[in-house]
């Protein structure tokens, strides 16, 4: 499970950090809310950490612009020092999916994100995110930045395998068992289909997502050297 933590006090996101780390996640991290928006909408997260007092964007606003602008679904666990009822109902409002109040004992923290993550488990499952690209895996329909695209069904499946990986590498192999099973094609059908789907996912917008890896295989990432 990755998960973002978006926090500007240095000792607990060490703290945090280590403690999530030693619990087998992969943690990335944010300081300010500028920083923290930027990832959260071009990286595939499990789960946003999100403290409320940041710099630059407050987390009420950019768990805001989360959801309504950016169309992120990724669960949010608000952690705050303030414990009113109404900031905890502001919160929650904006698009959070769960609060924690300052100073709180890192195993529930823990336990928040499992429940958290349990709640939410189905959807993740069924829509998948790669930067601003998207795929719903219930109505086939896939998106990248708010554009609807259109692929053929081995497109679809390709993606979905690359997107479900992301950001490792795919080797060929790999992806031509999930595309034919134990008979493939000649060695040319997967390049054409990538290419297919390059032209289809990458060629209209700014920015790659789709990289080969040379003598490997494929990757989708927003980043060339990932």
């Amino acid at each position: 499970m990755r998960i973002l933590v978006i926090e500007d006090n240095p000792d607990i996101l060490a703290n945090v950090m280590d403690y999530l780390q030693l619990k087998g996640f992969t943690v990335d991290c944010a300081r300010d809310g500028v920083s923290g928006l930027h990832l959260a909408v071009t990286q595939p997260f499990d789960l946003i950490l999100l403290d409320i007092m940041l710099p630059g964007m407050d987390g009420y606003r950019l768990c805001e612009r989360l959801r309504l602008d950016a169309g992120v679904t990724t669960p949010i666990i608000m952690l705050t020092a303030r414990d009113a009822l109404d900031d905890r109902v502001k919160g929650l409002r904006t698009g959070a999916d769960d609060y924690l109040i300052k100073p709180f004992a890192l195993s529930e923290l823990v336990a928040r994100i499992e429940a958290v993550l349990r709640r939410c488990q189905g959807d993740l499952k069924r829509r998948l995110q790669v930067a601003d690209l998207c795929y719903d895996l219930d109505t086939l329909e896939v998106s990248r930045g708010g554009q609807s695209l259109k692929l053929n069904p081995l497109a679809l499946k390709l993606l979905e395998v690359l997107m479900q990986k992301s950001p490792a590498v795919v080797r060929r192999e790999a992806l031509e068992a999930s595309l034919w099973g134990e008979d493939p094609p000649d060695s040319d059908s997967l390049r054409s289909h990538i290419h297919q789907l390059r032209q289809t996912v990458d060629k209209p917008f700014e920015r790659a997502l789709l990289h080969t890896v040379h003598g490997i295989g494929y990757r989708l990432s927003d980043r060339a050297d990932a």
